[in-house]
């Protein structure tokens, strides 16, 4: 099968002196640019992370292109003696603030290390920006406030990676997808489960939510219709051979029921996939029926095939489409972006994904006509 055809296609980041993984991408549709975030690596290994990069992208309508701006590296995302990881970028379109929230672990402590010990060393931490990612605020510690006594309860935690949500419902919440190792008793293993931490004043306080099931890890919420009911539907990582999936009708802080969604097929151990929901195309203006796209790896064995998944009734777990392939060969983790019309009239979106066995993140910009036709 062919890869679906795309408006544009280019590297990002390149591996050289550094290795880049784990992006993120967020798009600002008042200005209509893009921020491309990834995680700067000495090597491949997680604990050889150092720092957050940046590049900003403006999409020319004219021309149907993203032109991109140099790299730069967040300096102020940084806490003293720890690496940071797991970016994961929110936009608030009531304050105008833009949150980078990430992952800061102390030195080169690593994940296995936690979970063997049970001593956990991440801490969850954000910079803010009131001029769209120009400049960024110093690094500040959540770590307290939001995990507070349960950090001691977790072998380890992260939060995404990828973009966040802002419910666009009366409480205009902003949601932080996140996973923690829930330690049990001496004898049994730290369990992973995915949950989301909810702010309901504009990310001044932040509540934890429950966790959705155990075997989830990193996730992705988005904010779907059901009636006159909006609801986070959330799509977790699992080792289970497919991905987890549950709605939320509160804001992100409990889920129904998880459902693990044979459709959504996961290769070995699993994989980070993007979750994003746009308006209905078929719907009229102002209609609350919101339809999902999903990015990840398709072939079961490996990661490899980077693929869409389209749902046009979300809290269906049955309802998603067969695999359109966006590229073939090695790849990653993934995440997505809806940006509006496309110059076919479709919805247009953007997605930034490790390829090549993590040799680069490449960004794609693709309308939903280009990978399923028929829609």
């Amino acid at each position: 099968m062919a890869p679906s055809p795309v408006l544009q296609k280019e590297s990002l980041f390149q591996a050289g002196t550094h290795v880049y993984r784990i992006p993120a991408l967020l798009y600002l549709p008042q200005r209509r640019s893009l921020l491309a975030f990834a995680e700067q690596r000495t090597s491949y290994k997680d604990e050889d992370a150092d720092v957050i990069v940046l590049r900003r992208g403006e999409h020319d309508a004219s021309t149907h292109r993203v032109r991109w701006q140099d790299q730069e590296v967040v300096v102020q995302a940084q806490l003293e003696g720890h690496r940071s990881m797991s970016p994961c970028p929110l936009y608030d379109e009531k304050t105008g603030i833009l949150f980078l929230f990430f992952t800061a672990i102390r030195g080169q402590v690593t994940e296995h290390h936690q979970l063997h010990t049970g001593v956990n060393v991440a801490r969850l931490c954000q910079v803010i920006s009131a001029d769209h990612g120009k400049t960024w605020g110093p690094a500040t510690d959540l770590t307290a406030s939001a995990v507070g006594s349960a950090h001691e309860e977790w072998a380890t935690f992260a939060v995404g990676p990828g973009h966040c949500l802002q419910l666009h419902d009366k409480s205009q919440s902003l949601v932080l997808p996140a996973y923690a190792y829930r330690k049990h008793r001496p004898s049994h293993a730290p369990v992973p489960s995915a949950f989301c931490f909810i702010s309901r004043d504009h990310g001044l306080t932040w509540q934890r939510g429950n966790f959705v099931a155990p075997d989830t890890l990193e996730c992705q919420v988005a904010e779907v219709g059901a009636g006159q009911q909006r609801v986070v539907h959330l799509n977790a990582r699992s080792s289970r051979g497919a991905r987890v999936q549950a709605a939320s009708t509160d804001d992100g802080l409990a889920f129904q029921e998880a459902q693990l969604v044979k459709k959504l097929v996961e290769p070995p151990h699993g994989c980070h996939g993007s979750i994003v929901g746009f308006p209905d195309p078929r719907a009229g203006a102002g209609s609350p029926d919101e339809w999902l796209l999903y990015s990840h790896p398709a072939d079961p064995r490996r990661r490899a095939d980077m693929s869409l998944y389209l749902n046009k009734r979300p809290l269906d777990a049955a309802a998603w489409s067969e695999p359109a392939l966006l590229a073939a060969g090695s790849c990653a983790y993934s995440d997505l972006q809806a940006m509006g019309a496309g110059p076919d009239g479709s919805p247009l979106f953007g997605c930034l994904y490790e390829s090549d066995n993590y040799q680069e993140v490449i960004f794609l910009l693709f309308t939903l006509k280009q990978a399923f036709p028929a829609e």
